[in-house]
């Protein structure tokens, strides 16, 4: 009998430990993260990301820039037809909201980074 009571405190202790060692590193993890540094693989990853990221915005512009000016060309050069006036209208609305769009989302993410970083 006594025997089950010393292996039950036993166990009783070895949860309660466990369980304030866990919450213990939960609230410290920012300090100890910070102080293993940054792992290479989640540096690579960041740094595609932002790669990426500066390519489709260089590579926006002048595809915004190019549909743009196809809708105007569309618009001046339908000669009266309604139908090309229409998809140049929207082509250029489509283009230009598209773009305001990429900017805004990059505003965004750049504001989120600022707070969190």
């Amino acid at each position: 009998m006594n025997f089950k009571k010393n292996i039950s405190k036993k166990i009783l202790f070895f949860f309660i430990f466990t369980f304030l060692l866990t919450i213990i590193f939960i609230f410290n993890f920012n300090e100890i993260y910070a102080a293993l540094g940054d792992p290479k693989l989640v540096g690579k990853i960041n740094s595609a990301f932002e790669t990426i990221k500066d390519w489709l915005l260089k590579i926006a512009t002048p595809a915004a820039a190019v549909a743009v000016g196809t809708g105007v060309f569309m618009k001046k050069f339908s000669f009266g037809d309604e139908d090309r006036i229409r998809t140049g209208k929207k082509l250029i609305k489509g283009s230009l909201f598209s773009y305001a769009f990429l900017l805004a989302i990059d505003l965004i993410l750049s504001a989120i980074e600022t707070l969190v970083g």
